[in-house]
């Protein structure tokens, strides 16, 4: 069983890891994965040996809070909004005494002190003891505000597992408990003690702390904005045919088979079949393709799209979880349930992150206690070193960039089902595209008959008859067009679909053939007469279906797939990018060739069976390629799972999308390139934020231990040190958030 958890009191990467290793570790669970980002937990286990209330137990055993995400809804907005309030409180409370408490613990060295005088009775040298006790109470409220890491960091040093929290709650704690011995000492009348308050430190630092979170908590809600969007669009209400008689009813209440009214400027509410009236719907919050298209009976409408004009009813089809919406939001959710390798290390680093830190802070305390003989200097190295530290901004540094990238490819019609899949993309060296379908409209029209010793007309009803209960798009072609010759279909038997090759039926008494020329070589069939035609068809890019009667070849039917309309642009800009493309196909390479030469294709493999697309994708694989195939039938699926990254048209089957790793929910092939593109931004980005996270550690952390000053540089005060701190994680959701601007169809 998987469940979907939304896990609060994290602060860190440090937490996210604590978390995967005690939940993971538990008897019965298969996968536990958290996603730091998006305060998200996954977890997989047996139901045989755990329930979710015991796993639950354990997370907060380990000091967090938890609720279950049902109906793969997460519910971003009530938990962040009241964390910013919360934190908002916090800081203020913080700030109003921090402010007073550094003034008067700092304002006796400033040396524009006359223009902001400092009480004699609060003046070291006139009242030391009134200087220590003012200093006490001002702090007492701040630590109040920040208890939350105190509570949290020593718990998770009692449990062996220390994260951000215990840092700052060790570092401030010292300063002062320090400080404190410092007052006893002034209030014993040795006054030169007044000189090693560090009261100051600890309020500052925890104001600043706040401050950060704040604006962390309010960076991290920006990132899911695109989700919040998606969610938003959810219509509530629809307006449902009863008894005849029409009525506003909740969108829960709506079922498969209702019938549904929507008038100009609403919403469809479920997704269904247009059974009366005509209407243009504005599908772009679904597809990203701006300009809206005109719907009549028979046609398809997904929820949340919005009726521009017209006045329409349909058929409900899909409701509820099974909407387009709700399984984009599925799929965009999903993203954020899985780590994408590049995350893997900065979580290796994050599990030690803390405990090397406290050593080197130790190691640090000490040296400089022995080399100076100052506790009060060897003090401030120590708190430095602890609060400088970040292991917040390694843990973000993935996964905010995964959560804004994911969400800025939704709003565009490009749906990222992993982080692994988000990653891998900008490594594509090769694309193998499915023909029918993919590269062309995939509705197929029958242009010419040709008849050899049969009429056309008698020809064209075998065919059709025999296609009839063939779901292949050439032989939906022919069926429709004998439709419109008014053509009776015949009764059938012994109707045999043959894969990758065509049907074999009787009718009539008689033995009737329809596909390529594999089909009509393996009976032996001599198509002498017609193989001039089907020559001049396949030229032209049109695909002879032959027809042979007895075993006597009768004729041949062309059938021609239009090329989309941005196939050839699509194509170049991935081979401007250096990436190879393929065409794949089960037609003929005369065919082929001709779709190839309209669309810029220069390497073609023509009359594959479906079954073996999945070998020729593997032999990509197999000379170290990385290969993505971009598919949209049943016969695609296999070659999609092989592929490095499957890349699914949203316009084509269920099975497709469900094997894919990018799911494009419109049929344009630019979105294949918008992909790739977006994968190469963001992995950019990740870096980028990676380095700033390792790099402000590396160069941070030996400049508060005091490393510069053996040579005579200058220290890193504890308040400048938590600063850097805060602002570190923010900096790396900005640079996160800087994705939202990216442009997608450049």
């Amino acid at each position: 069983m998987k469940v979907l958890l939304k896990i609060t009191g994290m602060t860190c990467a440090a937490c996210s890891a604590r978390l995967e290793r005690s939940i993971g570790s538990m008897e019965g669970v298969d996968k536990c994965s958290v996603n730091l980002a998006a305060e998200i937990m996954v977890v997989e286990f047996d139901t045989a040996k755990t329930d979710i209330d015991i796993v639950g137990k354990s997370i907060e055993k380990a000091g967090y809070g938890w609720s279950e995400i049902r109906d793969d809804a997460i519910e971003y907005e009530p938990l962040k909004e009241n964390e910013i309030k919360a934190l908002l409180f916090k800081f203020i409370v913080a700030a109003v005494f921090a402010v007073p408490l550094l003034y008067i613990a700092m304002g006796h060295m400033l040396p524009f002190e006359w223009h902001l005088p400092l009480p004699k009775i609060l003046h070291p040298e006139n009242c030391p003891l009134n200087f220590a006790l003012v200093q006490i109470a001002l702090l007492f409220p701040v630590i109040i505000a920040g208890r939350g890491f105190y509570i949290a960091g020593f718990r998770a040093i009692w449990l062996r597992s220390p994260n951000m929290d215990s840092l700052i709650a060790v570092g401030t704690s010292a300063a002062a408990l320090y400080s404190l011995y410092a007052a006893y000492q002034v209030a014993r009348e040795r006054f030169a003690f007044a000189e090693h308050l560090y009261f100051e430190t600890s309020g500052v630092i925890i104001a600043l702390v706040l401050l950060g979170k704040l604006l962390e908590a309010v960076s991290k809600g920006k990132t899911s904005d695109a989700i919040k969007r998606l969610m938003n669009l959810r219509p509530k209400t629809a307006a449902v045919i009863r008894g005849g008689m029409e009525a506003e009813l909740p969108i829960s209440e709506v079922v498969s088979g209702d019938i549904i009214i929507v008038k100009p400027g609403g919403k469809i509410p479920v997704d269904g079949v247009v059974i009366e009236g005509t209407a243009t719907i504005d599908e772009s919050a679904l597809t990203g393709e701006s300009m809206p298209i005109e719907k009549k009976a028979g046609d398809f409408v997904y929820a949340a799209s919005i009726n521009k004009n017209g006045l329409i009813k349909f058929r409900a089809a899909k409701v509820g979880a099974d909407t387009l919406l709700a399984q984009i939001i599925k799929l965009v959710e999903g993203a954020l349930e899985s780590k994408a390798p590049i995350a893997q290390m900065a979580d290796a680093v994050a599990g030690v992150f803390v405990p090397v830190v406290f050593c080197v802070a130790l190691a640090a305390f000490a040296g400089w206690s022995i080399a100076t003989k100052d506790l009060g200097f060897a003090l401030m190295i120590f708190i430095s070193v602890l609060v400088i530290s970040c292991p917040c901004a390694l843990g973000l540094a993935t996964p905010t960039a995964i959560l804004v990238a994911t969400g800025k490819g939704a709003e565009a019609g490009i749906l990222i089902k992993s982080g692994a899949a988000l990653e891998t993309a900008h490594k594509i060296q090769t694309i193998v595209f499915d023909k029918t379908g993919t590269i062309t409209e995939g509705k197929p029209e029958v242009t010419d008959v040709v008849a050899s010793n049969i009429d056309k007309r008698r020809l064209l009803q075998l065919a059709a008859s025999a296609e009839k209960g063939s779901e292949h798009p050439l032989g939906e072609a022919i069926v429709k067009y004998a439709e419109k010759e008014n053509l009776i279909m015949l009764p059938l038997t012994d109707f045999e679909a043959r894969a990758g090759m065509g049907v074999s039926c009787c009718i009539d008494g008689q033995a009737i053939l329809i596909g390529n020329v594999r089909l009509m070589n393996q009976h032996g069939i001599s198509m002498s007469n017609v193989n001039a035609e089907a020559n001049r068809f396949a030229d032209s890019g049109k695909t002879p279906v032959y027809i042979a009667v007895n075993n006597q070849i009768a004729g041949i039917i062309a059938v021609a797939d239009v090329v989309k309309k941005n196939s050839a642009d699509a194509i170049k800009r991935l081979a401007d990018m250096g990436i190879e493309i393929v065409m794949i196909t089960g037609d003929n390479s005369r065919a082929a060739e001709a779709i190839a030469k309209q669309t810029g294709i220069m390497r073609v493999l023509s009359e594959v069976l479906p079954q073996d697309k999945f070998n020729e994708v593997k032999k990509l694989q197999s000379s170290g390629k990385i290969v993505a195939m971009v598919g949209d039938g049943v016969n695609d699926a296999p070659a999609l799972t092989q592929a490095d990254i499957g890349i699914a048209i949203g316009s084509g089957t269920d099975v497709a999308m469900e094997c894919a790793d990018i799911v494009l929910t419109h049929g344009d092939l630019m979105g294949v390139s918008a992909a790739v593109s977006l994968s190469k931004v963001t992995i950019r980005n990740i870096r980028q934020n990676l380095f700033w996270a390792f790099g402000y550690n590396i160069a941070s952390i030996p400049v508060a231990a005091g490393v510069l000053h053996i040579f005579g540089g200058p220290l890193l005060s504890p308040i400048i040190a938590a600063a850097a701190m805060s602002l570190s994680s923010v900096s790396v959701i900005t640079n996160a958030l800087r994705l939202k601007k990216y442009d997608t169809n450049v």
